[in-house]
């Protein structure tokens, strides 16, 4: 499979990129500086880099050249990198004929359990007082829900670097009950093997130990 990765040189998009090549998947990665991916990734054979940035269309197309699958691990960066870029993605990848895209997304985003009809961040679930990182996931969510892609949009809760330790418990629109942290690792093998599955198809999941 050719696989185009977004936010591949970041804490779990460098482990999904590591898994697409461990099994022999081709891979193009869009980075902002190919150095710093290189040094995260052992086996660099399949790999393709895209230099370039997420809210440019030229680089989002070249990284979408030829791609069966997309895997975005794009995060806010404090500002408006998901909300400028999700546009481009989705719109290339209707072109090019695209249809499968896993992308990470944030708890917050997930359906409150105690306040039917608001988000996770939208009702008192959330310890945040800051909600902007949430309101960009959730302009995501909008643009998803709005398209005619297959996607599913993963929900960690807390995410502490880390590597696999499987038992993680997962849930369609929800967060886990007590759900209180996942590791990186246990983050990026999931959302990996969901290129490969249709189980939360044009759906979000929420994952916690």
């Amino acid at each position: 499979m050719n696989i185009a990765i977004f936010g591949a040189s970041g804490r779990v998009g460098s482990l999904i990129c590591a898994h697409a090549l461990e099994d022999g998947h081709a891979v193009t990665a869009l980075a902002r500086t190919p150095d710093k991916l290189i040094k995260l990734i052992d086996n660099e054979a399949g790999l393709k880099i895209v230099e370039g940035n997420s809210t440019d269309a030229n680089s989002v197309r070249e990284t979408l050249r030829g791609a069966d699958a997309v895997l975005s691990a794009l995060n806010t960066d404090g500002g408006s990198v998901l909300s400028g870029s999700f546009p481009l993605i989705l719109d290339s990848m209707k072109q090019m004929g695209i249809k499968r895209l896993v992308a990470i997304g944030t708890a917050g985003v997930l359906d409150s359990r105690s306040e039917p009809g608001l988000l996770r961040y939208q009702s008192s679930e959330s310890r945040r007082s800051l909600t902007r990182a949430a309101e960009e996931h959730h302009a995501v969510l909008r643009l998803l829900e709005n398209s005619d892609l297959d996607w599913t949009l993963i929900c960690p809760t807390y995410l502490p670097d880390g590597p696999a330790e499987g038992g993680y418990r997962e849930e369609r629109g929800y967060l886990p009950e007590n759900g209180s942290r996942i590791t990186t690792g246990d983050t990026a093998a999931f959302a990996y093997a969901q290129l490969f599955s249709g189980q939360y198809n044009r759906a979000r999941v929420g994952i916690a130990y």
